[in-house]
């Protein structure tokens, strides 16, 4: 007998979740081919150079549930890279700028009547939010959105200056129309079991890993994706940029999959398809045809201002790690300024002391003047006369936001569809955001009888 043939599989998307997927098919044994649409790989993890200095252009930490990307890295040969943050984020309210309590999920507090939660709340909206301690909770169904579940439990207080600070600034979504599930899976069964919120989010919190919920790499997460592409390489993956794929869809004999270029079309017994939301679901058209039918999210478009300031006060992280702006605050147009050389000590120490890389995050991609990004890190900061050595604007499109009602709807549609056996679908749009859930997701996507 002769050997047998080697699967051949296609990864379509260039991204993390693409990287990823393909490194798992080639370590289960197909020969794989990579297909990136744009130049480059790595989709919203990449680098850039601001005053001299290379720092991360989008994600900037990952999570540490779950296990799934500390586990790659180790794989890869980078876990000795791995860092924690220093310090922690504060919170912008409209009377106040104090530190975010810690112990949390979400901004939901675990204690109520915690000395750091009653500086946020003061003390009659923590007593309002312990009240959830003795309020019944459902014995039967589950809370359907993140908003009114709080608002119900502990009051809008707890809304408007915790959560809401967390969901949009980091999640870019309104609490009011995520679904609980979508944003905190377990939260419901817990809030069933423990009784109340509160007792619910420290359940939760028990059972994650001890240590630091976020951690990075020295260098940079981007270092992530040169470790992928090298290991690729490695395992001989043909990988193909500047490759936009036409369409996806069953072969016409032998139950293969067809994936086609402008170049030319591929035929494989697995195809993942990693590609950004909107791409996606355009090529999901043939496989999934009731998906084109469906409302498309709207894009979200976002704007990362990247500084280089020079000034001595910030050595000392006047406030930590950088700043939410509640939403109910006004006259910043700033989201969010992040003190990246003090959440990260290496990168400080690249900087050189003295030199400060600040990231504030707009929604929107408009153009934001010089004037209003040094009042906006002025006003967040708590200091005045903030010299600006060098600037670094960097605006990102995520064409179907993993939290939007209709993304939701559409991934729902397409846990229900009956695609073509081989096919499988990974990415932010569908695993939801964060590198986490991207990882975990790719991994899955890409082992045997994933579809």
């Amino acid at each position: 007998m002769g050997a047998r043939p080697l699967m051949r599989a296609v990864v379509v998307g260039g991204g993390v979740a693409g990287l990823v997927a393909a490194r798992r098919l080639a370590i289960e044994g197909s020969a794989v081919v990579l297909l990136e649409a744009s130049d480059r790989l790595g989709g919203r993890v990449a680098a850039t150079r601001v005053g001299g200095v290379t720092v991360d252009a989008g994600a900037e930490s990952f999570a540490v549930r779950g296990g799934a990307v500390r586990a790659l890295i180790d794989e890869l040969g980078l876990g000795g890279a791995v860092q924690e943050p220093s310090g922690s984020a504060w919170v912008a309210l409209p009377d106040r700028t104090v530190p975010l309590p810690v112990g949390g999920l979400l901004g939901i507090p675990s204690s109520p009547l915690a000395t750091d939660v009653v500086r946020v709340l003061d003390a009659r909206g923590a007593l309002r939010a312990y009240a959830d301690r003795v309020r019944p909770v459902l014995k039967r169904g589950r809370y359907d959105r993140l908003g009114p579940l709080v608002r119900e439990r502990m009051g809008a207080r707890v809304l408007d200056r915790l959560v809401a600070s967390v969901v949009v600034n980091v999640y870019g979504a309104d609490p009011d129309e995520v679904p609980v599930d979508a944003i905190a899976p377990g939260l419901n069964g817990a809030i069933t079991t423990a009784g109340s919120l509160s007792g619910a989010v420290l359940q939760l919190r028990a059972a994650a890993p001890p240590g630091a919920a976020a951690q990075g790499l020295a260098g940079g997460v981007h270092r992530l994706v040169e470790a992928l592409e090298a290991d690729l390489r490695g395992r001989g993956v043909e990988v193909r940029t500047g490759t936009p794929v036409l369409g996806v869809h069953p072969a016409p004999f032998g139950g293969l999959l067809t994936v086609s270029t402008a170049r030319e079309d591929l035929q494989a017994d697995r195809v993942v398809l990693a590609a950004e939301g909107a791409a996606a679901l355009d090529l999901l058209s043939d496989a999934a045809p009731g998906l084109g039918r469906m409302p498309r999210p709207a894009p979200a478009v976002s704007r990362a201002v990247l500084l280089l300031v020079e000034d001595r006060r910030l050595d000392d992280a006047p406030r930590g790690t950088g700043v939410l702006r509640a939403p109910i605050t006004t006259g910043v147009r700033a989201s969010a300024v992040t003190h990246l050389t003090a959440k990260w000590p290496e990168l400080g120490a690249r900087a050189g002391r003295g030199r400060h890389l600040l990231r504030l995050s707009y929604r929107g991609g408009d153009a934001v003047p010089d004037a209003t990004v040094v009042a906006d890190a002025t006003a967040l900061l708590g200091l005045d006369g903030l010299h600006l050595a060098a600037r670094e604007d960097v605006v990102w499109t995520d064409t179907a936001p993993a939290l939007a009602p209709e993304t939701i709807a559409v991934r729902r549609a397409l846990a229900g569809a009956a695609l073509p056996d081989g096919l499988a679908v990974a990415g932010s749009w569908v695993a939801g955001t964060g590198l986490a859930s991207v990882v975990a997701a790719a991994e899955r996507a890409a082992r045997p009888g994933a579809s």
